[in-house]
């Protein structure tokens, strides 16, 4: 897992770290059931204070995200796969609106951008 911390940031660096690790589930490039890094050895990596590594651990789980085993760590939630779903839905549906916006921006044809989405779709297969 991979956290960049930026400085420049308006965003206070315990939100730009939670925001990284939900984005990473909703992708699925961390799964359900996988272990997070203890708060600490990721405020090490980050060389950041602890305290701010356990405040974005603490937003994600009362988020629902990930879920804490006493005296084993943090994981991401195997529980919540609908509400994880229903968040993917929402992400996509966010950056469709906003490729849609830069389309009327361009000036697309509908008919242009269904075609670029269908060879978009083709390169992936």
């Amino acid at each position: 897992m991979e956290i960049v911390i930026r400085n420049s940031s308006d965003k206070p660096i315990y939100e730009q770290i939670a925001s990284q690790i939900r984005d990473d589930i909703l992708t699925g490039k961390i799964t359900p059931g996988e272990a997070l890094p203890s708060i600490r050895s990721l405020a090490a990596s980050l060389r950041i204070s602890a305290i701010t590594t356990k405040r974005a651990y603490s937003d994600l789980e009362a988020q629902g995200y990930i879920e804490t085993v006493p005296g084993k760590g943090c994981f991401v939630s195997a529980n919540n796969l609908e509400l994880l779903r229903e968040d993917r839905l929402r992400h996509v549906e966010a950056s469709l609106a906003r490729v849609i916006a830069d389309a009327r921006i361009a000036g697309l044809s509908m008919q242009e951008l269904h075609e670029m989405l269908d060879f978009q779709l083709e390169e992936e297969e």
